[in-house]
């Protein structure tokens, strides 16, 4: 532990120099602006400020561009002369500057591989049980939640809709677990818009609440696809702590997991900061033939010196719908609001840091 503390002192120390040398540049420039009476925010006038404004933006993309040729053109250099390129530059983002967390998973975590063959979804995840899900909604329905639950329906394979009526989310449970559902997804509307969805896995639970935001129905979505009836792939990106990676293994036992790849359907579970986004997606692959001058100095006349070479192109078409999702808890066993233990609840006091996240 000691030295990996070192270690990551010491890339923190070397980035904090870089970081202060660039913040000395950008002072020296906005210094250099001020004094040409160039920086927007010294003038008053809105016309003359926007313009201003425009104009430097205009150079900072310029600027960029030219990076950009330079740095293409000294790739190009080293491989011509068959040397190794220079190293690309990593961005630093809040995403791969985030604070340190234990329970991150390690590719030789024994532990972690030991209770994956234990927990309630390996019966699913060895493809023991197929898994058949019962969709339902609150009891204040609207309009959208209907929908939203159609184009659900045609993304999970095997998923039934029952209207809710009057019935208790308990007696919803105990029928879904007598007609042999591995899950329960409930959808939960505010004003006449889905905001909440509630995955309660069966029997044993768990259950887990997310936060429905920026949906976007299939119907909405510009120049979508319609799906076929084909088993889709389930791609699951960036759950590396132990909470993420048990909810990843919850989305994962919502889907067959003998998908169909001559279906060419995709289902992406991308997680960013903590935000689940959802994306649907039919591809295929394409065969594009790319003419090239045979001389690389100068072009040439004749046909005949132009190769052409065929690049494997893949191309995606959306099918929607298209959400964000957020953790709000996750609670053991089923649902239970009065006496159930939960594993994990978001509380606002976590959000002191930008920079901490927890799947």
């Amino acid at each position: 532990m000691g030295g990996k503390r070192k270690d990551f002192a010491s890339t923190t120390d070397v980035q904090g120099t870089e970081e202060g040398g660039e913040q000395k540049v950008k002072k020296k420039k906005k210094e250099k602006l001020a004094a040409d009476g160039l920086l927007p925010s010294t003038i008053k006038n809105k016309e003359k400020r926007s313009a201003v404004h425009a104009k430097l933006k205009q150079q900072k993309r310029l600027e960029k561009r030219k990076r950009a040729k330079a740095r293409e053109a000294a790739e190009q250099r080293a491989l011509e002369l068959g040397e190794e390129p220079p190293p690309r530059k990593i961005p630093r983002t809040i995403e791969n500057t985030r604070e340190l967390d234990e329970t991150i998973c390690k590719p030789d975590d024994e532990e972690l591989f030991a209770a994956n063959d234990a927990d309630e979804f390996s019966s699913i995840l060895k493809q023991d049980r197929t898994p058949k899900i019962l969709i339902t909604t609150c009891r204040f329905n609207s309009t959208r939640g209907p929908a939203f639950i159609s184009d659900l329906l045609s993304v999970i394979p095997n998923a039934h809709y029952f209207k809710r009526g009057t019935y208790d989310l308990k007696k919803i449970v105990e029928y879904a677990e007598n007609k042999e559902f591995t899950s329960v997804i409930v959808v939960h509307t505010n004003r006449r818009e889905p905001d909440a969805l509630l995955i309660i896995a069966l029997p044993d639970g768990p259950t887990a609440h997310f936060k429905l935001s920026k949906l976007l129905l299939r119907k909405d979505i510009k120049n979508h696809g319609n799906p076929t009836s084909h088993k889709p792939e389930l791609v699951l990106n960036n759950f590396t702590t132990r909470l993420g990676h048990r909810i990843g293994r919850l989305i994962q036992s919502l889907f067959p997991q003998d998908p169909n790849f001559h279906g060419r359907r995709v289902v992406t579970f991308h997680n960013q900061r903590d935000f689940v986004f959802f994306r649907h997606h039919r591809y295929i692959f394409e065969t594009k033939e790319s003419k090239q001058a045979a001389s690389s100095g100068k072009k040439s006349k004749d046909n005949n010196d132009e190769k052409s070479e065929q690049k494997l192109i893949a191309r995606l078409q959306e099918c929607g719908p298209r959400f964000t999702l957020k953790l709000i808890s996750l609670q053991h066993g089923t649902f239970d609001s009065k006496g159930g233990e939960y594993e994990w609840v978001h509380k606002p006091e976590m959000d002191t840091s930008r920079r901490r996240f927890f799947l």
